[in-house]
């Protein structure tokens, strides 16, 4: 059987770069300031307004934010910091740099963040803090986690690299709380400036100690060659950062082609037989035959609504995945298994982590696929992969 031509085949992500990006990162070549010049500092400021927060800092991806938060936040060796093992591994990667102990917790079985309530009760004596992970652009549980926070003096980063434009329980902006909160630029996310990401923080002097140590420690009323500290090379190009200003003028037209293409998957998907429940909870269908079932994810509950990030389904534990993924590329469909549980890596078993220890993190990721999705997705692209996801669970 021979595949589709490439032209018919549907990418798990695309972003959307036009002449407008083109535009600006011609005005940095011919401006000669190719780092650290006004477009960085063009980024970071109409960022910080969109967000509605007072100060941002770019960084040279989200990884390099993360480890930037950990540091500002004052952990280090002997210190323990509660986190899901649902998550890309830079989430834990960030604590290990520093000497932090990552304790992971398990997640909630309906948005896959951090249960609050598994994090309540895995503190212990050497713990200095939570890190939630807004898993797939859906809101962490940011209230509760607070509240513990508050309660047990712990310190608190927010990991919204997959979150931005999503809305919290409370109906703010994810990471508009004031707490250090990081987001990433890489190609597949809400908006992208290849590579990159920002911190924000409501703290001025904890701006200024990121912006001293993503360039090599020195601060900003220092000469060229001075430092005043331990830094780390963890700029943003300027090349980079107009990539970014270009994106962040459509980022709500961006935002909104995510919800719509969410929306054409949810609709073909509640009428489609082999879909067991949609987690909404509103719209349940039994499952009526064929190999296995399939639920998708929720959009929002009260308040709090998902930026889409990648759209993720679950699959009944009786469907072979990697059999689902072949059969899907063999009809030009893109699709990945999505996420791994990361306390099962090599680096962190070292730590004493198994098998069997978080059920609802292990069951979501053994189970979950992801389908293409970006904001130019047509309608019939959406059906076409619904139709393909059918024939391959089947």
């Amino acid at each position: 059987m021979s595949g589709p031509s490439e032209a018919q085949s549907i990418p798990l992500a695309r972003p959307e770069i036009g002449a407008r990006e083109e535009e600006l990162v011609r005005e940095v070549l011919r401006s000669g300031r190719l780092s650290l010049g006004p477009m960085g500092e063009r980024f970071e400021r109409e960022f910080a307004a969109w967000l509605g927060v007072e100060d941002a800092i770019a960084v040279s991806n989200g990884t390099t934010g993360l480890h930037l938060g950990v540091r500002a936040l004052g952990w280090g060796p002997g210190d323990e910091v509660l986190t899901s093992p649902f998550s890309f591994v830079a989430s834990a990667n960030c604590l290990l740099y520093e000497g932090v102990r990552p304790v992971f917790c398990d997640v909630d079985p309906e948005t896959l963040n951090l249960d609050p309530e598994a994090a309540t009760a895995a503190i212990g004596e050497s713990t200095a803090g939570v890190l939630p992970i807004d898993i797939f652009g859906y809101p962490a549980a940011m209230p509760e986690l607070e509240a513990l926070a508050d309660k047990r003096g712990l310190g608190l980063l927010e990991d919204a690299c997959e979150a931005l434009g999503a809305v919290d329980s409370d109906g703010r902006k994810v990471g508009a709380r004031g707490n250090l909160a990081i987001f990433a630029f890489y190609a597949n996310k809400q908006m992208t400036t290849a590579e990159g990401g920002m911190v924000v923080t409501g703290d001025p002097a904890i701006a200024a100690r990121l912006r001293s140590e993503r360039n090599q420690g020195r601060a900003a009323d220092m000469g060229w060659l001075d430092h005043g500290g331990l830094g780390f090379n963890y700029r943003l190009s300027d090349i980079a950062a107009a990539l970014g200003v270009a994106q962040l003028e459509k980022l709500d037209a961006m935002l909104a082609g995510r919800n719509r293409v969410a929306a054409l998957y949810e609709d073909a998907l509640s009428q489609a037989d082999f879909v067991s429940s949609l987690a909404n909870g509103d719209k349940a269908r039994a499952r009526q035959g064929g190999a296995g079932a399939v639920k998708v994810p929720i959009s929002g509950r009260g308040q709090e609504r998902r930026s889409w990030f990648v759209y993720t389904v679950q699959l009944d534990e009786e469907i072979n995945r990697d059999a689902v993924i072949a059969r899907l590329a063999e009809r030009g469909v893109a699709s990945k298994a999505y996420l791994p549980c990361i306390h099962l890596f090599p680096h962190l078993r070292e730590l004493g982590y198994r098998e069997g220890q978080f059920p609802v993190a292990e069951a979501a990721s053994a189970r979950s696929l992801a389908l293409p999705f970006f904001p130019a997705m047509s309608e019939s692209q959406v059906a076409r992969v619904c139709e393909a996801l059918a024939q391959s669970i089947r």
